[in-house]
């Protein structure tokens, strides 16, 4: 029995990301992504002081984000990533993406839609670098998720073996 068939965390709590400015940090969060501020922890550890805030999702997840009084203590843990291809992706319906669309033009915030097939995903750079991706699932892709999770192993198991083939059939080639 693989440990995944056993109990698993139930939702993601937070996500944590470092941050140059707490309230730059708070407009893009509650004013372009409508997420709010529910909770704002200052503390004091081996790192030195800080500010954690948290940020929640309607499930109650949060996206949370450090920020460091200790300028070298700051410049340590601050390293964005250079690859567009690390991001949070927050599932939305296409009315809340949309809102987030025209929340982000309405600010100068740069944004991108991407039609992945199995999903569209508007792209939004936060200040500090971290992408955010707001999700909507294709409905036919919904459908078939209890299929692929049945398929899931055998298709690493092909790509690790060297078969690159594309497989998703929802995106336009």
């Amino acid at each position: 029995m693989s440990a995944s068939t056993g109990p698993r965390p139930a939702r993601l709590h937070h996500h944590a990301f470092v941050v140059a400015d707490q309230e730059r940090t708070r407009r893009f969060y509650e004013d372009v992504i409508g997420l709010p501020l529910v909770d704002t922890w200052c503390e004091h550890d081996e790192a030195g002081a800080y500010c954690h805030t948290f940020y929640e999702l309607a499930d109650g997840a949060c996206l949370a984000f450090f920020q460091f009084a200790d300028p070298a203590v700051q410049a340590a843990n601050a390293t964005p990533s250079s690859s567009v291809y690390d991001h949070v992706a927050l599932w939305a319906t296409p009315e809340v993406q949309a809102a987030i669309a025209a929340r982000a033009e309405a600010t100068g915030t740069p944004a991108l839609t991407i039609d992945h097939g199995y999903c569209t995903s508007l792209y939004v750079p936060d200040p500090d670098g971290l992408i955010v991706e707001v999700t909507v699932d294709h409905p036919a892709a919904v459908d078939a998720a209890p299929q692929r999770r049945t398929q899931a192993h055998a298709e690493l198991r092909r790509w690790l073996a060297g078969d690159h083939a594309d497989n998703n059939s929802y995106r336009a080639h």
